[in-house]
C-alpha cells in the first residue's frame, strides 16, 4: 500500500486538492488560494518550475531536444491540426451550446507552459525538447487560434472575429519560461558543486509547484464548477474522452514515426496537455453568457493532469 502511494501520489494529490477545493464552502482553502492567485501566484510558482528545469537540464539533453525535428513536428501536428479535429467530430453529438464552445476553446489552445514539461521528465523523457514544443507552440498560437476558432465556429453558424494580442503572450513566455529558464542553466553551469544535492529533487518540487498551481486555479473555478453541478457529468464524459483521444492519437503517431523511448514522451506529452488560462481570458472576452464554458476549460485541465499522471507511470515501464 505505501508502496503504491508513494508511485501515484502526484495522482492522488491531484484530486484530492480539486476535491477539497470544490468542496470547501468555508472558504478556508478558497479565500487564500483567491488572495494569491491574484497576486501573481501562478506566475511565481512557473518561473520557480522553470528556474529547477533550468538546473536539471544537461547540454546533452539540450542538443537532443534541438535535434528532434520529426518529434517536434509530430507535437504541433497533435496540438493545432488533430485536436481542433477531433473537437469538430465531437460537435456532432448531441452537447449543448456552452460546453461545445467550452471544448472548441480547449482544442485550439497550445500545450501547457509548465505540467507536460514536469510529467515528460518525470516519464524519462527529453525535458529540453519539451520546452522546445512548449515555446514554439505558445509562439505559432497567437496565428493559429483566431484562425482554428473562427473555423469551428462557423460549423455552430457563429460568425464573431477572434484577436489574440501577441505581445503580451511574447512577453509572457520569455518573462515565465525563457528566463528563468535560462537562469537555472546558468546556476547549474558555475555552481554545479553548490546544486548537486537538490538536483534528485527538482522533479518533486516541480510536481508540488504543479499541485499549487492546480489548487488556486481550481480556486479560481470553484464558483462556475458549484453553479454547474447538474452539468458537471456530461462535461467530465466529454473533456474525459476528447483527451482520450488526444492520448491516443499520439501514442499512434509515435509508433507510426517510429519515435522512440526518450523521445517520445514529450510529443505525447506536450501534444496532448493544454494552456489553462489562455482559455480562460478567451472564455470571459467571446463567450462571457456561458459559463459552463468555463467550467469546460477547468475540468479539462484538472482531467487531463490525472490522465496523464497514469500515462506517466505507462510510458515510464514501457519499452
Amino acid at each position: 500500500m505505501l508502496q503504491k502511494l508513494k508511485k501515484n501520489w502526484f495522482m492522488i494529490g491531484l484530486l484530492g486538492t480539486t476535491a477539497a477545493t470544490v468542496a470547501d464552502s468555508s472558504g478556508l482553502l478558497v479565500i487564500p488560494g483567491l488572495w494569491l492567485k491574484e497576486h501573481n501566484g501562478p506566475d511565481s510558482i512557473i518561473i520557480l518550475i522553470f528556474f529547477f528545469s533550468g538546473l536539471a537540464l544537461n547540454t546533452s539533453q539540450i542538443r537532443a531536444g534541438f535535434k528532434d525535428y520529426i518529434g517536434t513536428i509530430t507535437a504541433l501536428f497533435l496540438i493545432f491540426i488533430i485536436s481542433p479535429l477531433l473537437a469538430l467530430l465531437f460537435s456532432m453529438l448531441p452537447l449543448s451550446t456552452g460546453l461545445l464552445l467550452g471544448l472548441f476553446l480547449v482544442a485550439v489552445m497550445p500545450c501547457t507552459l509548465s505540467s507536460g514539461v514536469v510529467m515528460t521528465d518525470a516519464a524519462g523523457g527529453n525535458m529540453a525538447h519539451a520546452l522546445l514544443i512548449t515555446i514554439v507552440s505558445n509562439s505559432l498560437a497567437v496565428v493559429t487560434i483566431p484562425l482554428s476558432l473562427a473555423l469551428l465556429l462557423s460549423f455552430t453558424g457563429d460568425t464573431r472575429v477572434i484577436e489574440v494580442d501577441q505581445l503580451p503572450i511574447m512577453i509572457k513566455i520569455a518573462t515565465l519560461v525563457l528566463l528563468p529558464l535560462i537562469v537555472g542553466i546558468l546556476v547549474r553551469n558555475r555552481m554545479t558543486d553548490t546544486v548537486r544535492p537538490l538536483l534528485p529533487y527538482t522533479s518533486i518540487l516541480n510536481q508540488v509547484g504543479i499541485l499549487i498551481v492546480v489548487w488556486m486555479a481550481t480556486c479560481k473555478g470553484r464558483e462556475a464548477i458549484v453553479d454547474s453541478l447538474d452539468a458537471i457529468a456530461p462535461v467530465l464524459g466529454v473533456t474525459f474522452f476528447f483527451h482520450l483521444a488526444i492520448m491516443t492519437a499520439g501514442l499512434l503517431l509515435v509508433r507510426a514515426f517510429t519515435i522512440e523511448k526518450g523521445r517520445r514522451e514529450s510529443v505525447i506529452l506536450m501534444g496532448g496537455q493544454k494552456t489553462l488560462p489562455l482559455s480562460l481570458i478567451l472564455q470571459v472576452s467571446l463567450f462571457p453568457e456561458y459559463g459552463i464554458a468555463l467550467v469546460v476549460c477547468v475540468l479539462h485541465h484538472i482531467i487531463h493532469l490525472a490522465m496523464d499522471s497514469f500515462l506517466v507511470q505507462y510510458l515510464k515501464k514501457k519499452e
